[in-house]
């Protein structure tokens, strides 16, 4: 049967992920050291791991509030107002949902009417553009470059906004680039935001690996919490991927309107994953510092090694990614990082995957061994010596 006929137009137009089309590649292939994938290579602090056996254990098997569970609500307000100073109301202003992933779903479809424009600063995370395709609305690209340090500036966003633009995605720190955006950075853009009456959904799902400082949410800064859909979770800070465990925190209108969406889609949150994030808020701040300390240490290493492997390497400070410039190859990123995969079985992810601002750039994960970091480097060392 042919099916291509009855596939939603939408749909066929959105291309598939660049990192899982690159990745096809390396699915039956041997001897491979992977650089590729944004997820903690920790298991899940043992305080999560064992309440989450508990509440099995308890027969806590059963659906939860759609917005989550209560004591879940008031531990993630505890928590952003200890981490961030932030005051939102665990009964209005807090919803848990299935990782951050659905959250920016969730935001875009709340929002967003036929056509309305969404700005995106890229390079940055795959899905925020096929995400506002399938919203019916409009994905704009705002290029950011390794001058600025990969920020947003107020002349990029100026220069993006027209008269159907109605919400601006922030995604800080950075995935691809390992990017941040500072306190002063962020004042200088929230005038733009507000003269325009623009909504910022942020994605700070890496703000707790932040190593220079501490992470500022633009969600703190005057005349923007009203106006901010903050969007974090459990996955990266915690090493809770697959607990597929997010939240929400935004004014009351915005959560009632996300909640009618997630309520007809998904229900609520695992129960189990629920209570384990409870223990996780409260008992394992040690781990997520130590996790973070030893990020920090890969990340002094990977960046100094690559640099003295010949390339100019951004210095992240934020995530687990480094995006080092490759067009002294004379390869796009697609043909560095097949040929590299081909003839030294290192995989990394092309630049172009994260958007046209990716040209040139490799991503390189350090959520990875100093061992296998060390001995990935060494074949990419050899391949550059060959190529160049």
């Amino acid at each position: 049967m042919n099916t291509d006929k009855y596939i939603s137009n939408v749909v066929k137009s959105i291309p598939p992920s660049g990192i899982r089309k690159f990745f096809d590649l390396v699915t039956n292939s041997k001897d491979i050291i992977s650089l590729g994938v944004g997820e903690p290579d920790f298991v899940t602090p043992w305080e999560i791991r064992k309440e989450g056996i508990n509440a099995l254990d308890r027969g806590s098997t059963t659906y939860t509030s759609n917005l989550g569970l209560p004591e879940l609500r008031m531990a993630i307000s505890y928590f952003l107002k200890t981490h961030y100073n932030l005051t939102y109301d665990p009964e209005k202003e807090i919803m848990v949902t299935i990782g951050a992933s659905e959250a920016i779903d969730l935001a875009l479809r709340a929002l967003l009417n036929d056509g309305d424009e969404v700005l995106v600063p890229e390079p940055s995370y795959v899905s925020y553009a096929p995400c506002v395709t399938l919203t019916r609305g409009i994905p704009v690209f705002v290029p950011t470059d390794e001058k600025n340090n990969f920020i947003l500036t107020p002349d990029d966003l100026k220069s993006k906004i027209t008269s159907k633009t109605k919400a601006l995605i922030l995604p800080y720190p950075n995935n691809p680039t390992g990017a941040i955006m500072k306190k002063e950075e962020l004042e200088e853009i929230v005038n733009i935001i507000i003269e325009h009456d623009l909504i910022v959904i942020s994605d700070e799902i890496y703000s707790e690996l932040t190593y220079e400082g501490r992470h500022v949410s633009i969600a703190s800064l005057p005349g923007m919490k009203e106006r901010t859909i903050l969007i974090n979770g459990f996955s990266k800070a915690f090493a809770m991927t697959g607990w597929r465990l997010g939240y929400i925190a935004a004014e009351h209108g915005f959560i009632e309107a996300m909640n009618k969406i997630h309520q007809y889609t998904t229900i609520c949150a695992p129960i189990t994953a629920q209570y384990a994030a409870i223990k996780g808020i409260y008992q394992c701040e040690e781990d997520i510092v130590k996790m973070r300390e030893t990020y920090d240490k890969r990340r002094k290493f990977i960046v100094n090694g690559f640099r003295e492997i010949g390339f100019d390497c951004f210095e992240p400070k934020g995530a687990f990614y480094i995006f080092p410039s490759i067009k002294k190859t004379g390869m796009t990123s697609q043909e560095f990082c097949e040929k590299l995969l081909k003839e030294e079985k290192v995989a990394v992810v092309p630049g172009d995957a994260f958007g046209p601002s990716g040209e040139g750039f490799i991503r390189v994960s350090y959520a990875y061994s100093l061992d296998k970091i060390a001995r990935a480097l060494e074949r990419i060392e050899n391949f550059v010596k060959r190529i160049l």
